[in-house]
């Protein structure tokens, strides 16, 4: 899969092309319906699937300070994207000059002279242009002059059909924030993760007999509740059943909000420096501060347990 980050960096020569367009943060199941379609019209007309994405998020330009929390960084939306069959990835830098673009204007500069779409595949609420003035209307009728097709693809939607609503990365970000990675695995497809690199914390965890990569999280990342879940620290290629941590350690007064994994039965482990993965995949419990060591240890004892069997429980249902 190609990936490009600017116009400029389109290959000279690029023929027609299927293309899609969103920030598509988390890639989640509506997304997933969407790309899928662009990739089958691609199949279709023998033309290569390419997705349009913004880097940074379009509201922290139209809107300073709004930058909603990310359920993926772009490299991670690449990869999901590439799975999905998708063959070329283009990341435009949003500016605030390219914030002013008309829908008209955005269509001719994107669509037209750079991808040569022939199809273009979106959701129902897809906008684009100067204040979002553009709709998937708007779209179609550009489409008749500039000589490519609509296609419209509805979203999935969450719960039952008299209250469910549309999956959403909005949604899902929700759901992170109150720790609810159930509910937000339903939209995702799979378990919320996080990445970063392991940094040296205050190591409690190795005096206590159990040493947590202390996670550096990504800029804007979608951090769940504080509390302490069950998951998988992935490193260097391995997924690593793990009990972990989320807050600001209040055992020992802390203050500063950490992500913290502690691989189950794994000794000797040396992450420092190493760029990880950890997914959440239940919230065993919010935070607490223990009255005593042993009872501390006690906790953490029984988080770990509890987490290598909703581990184990998990790969088992998956594996069946």
């Amino acid at each position: 899969m190609q990936r490009w980050r600017g116009l400029e960096e389109i290959p000279e020569g690029w023929g027609r092309s299927v293309v899609t367009i969103g920030s598509y943060d988390g890639v989640h199941r509506g997304h997933q319906l969407i790309i899928g379609r662009a990739v089958e019209r691609a199949r279709e007309l023998g033309a290569p699937a390419v997705v349009v994405t913004f880097d940074p998020h379009p509201s922290e330009v139209v809107r300073p300070g709004s930058h909603p929390p990310l359920l993926a960084p772009h490299h991670r939306r690449a990869e999901l994207m590439g799975e999905l069959g998708v063959d070329a990835v283009l990341v435009l830098p949003f500016t605030r000059e390219f914030s002013q673009l008309s829908p008209a204007d955005f269509v001719v500069k994107v669509l037209v002279d750079k991808l040569h779409a022939k199809a273009v595949v979106e959701g129902p609420s897809f906008r684009f242009g100067h204040r979002a003035a553009g709709d998937v209307a708007l779209l179609a009728e550009l489409g008749g002059t500039y000589d490519y097709e609509v296609e419209v693809v509805d979203l999935f939607v969450r719960g039952d059909a008299g209250g469910g609503e549309p999956f959403s990365s909005t949604l899902t970000r929700r759901l992170v924030a109150e720790g609810d990675m159930a509910a937000a695995a339903e939209i995702l497809g799979r378990p919320h993760r996080v990445e970063g690199v392991v940094v040296r914390g205050a190591q409690r965890g190795r005096e206590l007999g159990y040493p947590t990569a202390n996670v550096e999280t990504l800029p804007h990342t979608a951090i769940p509740a504080d509390g302490v879940y069950a998951g998988w620290l992935e490193a260097d290629g391995e997924s690593m059943p793990a009990a972990i941590s989320v807050g600001t350690n209040p055992q020992f007064d802390g203050t500063e909000r950490t992500v913290e994994a502690y691989a189950i039965d794994r000794v000797g482990l040396d992450l420092y420096g190493m760029h990880v993965a950890v997914e959440f995949l239940e919230r065993l419990r919010g935070q607490a501060r223990f009255d005593t060591v042993d009872e501390l240890l006690k906790g953490i004892a029984d988080d770990v347990e509890r987490s290598r069997a909703l581990v184990a429980a998990y790969e088992g249902r998956s594996a069946g």
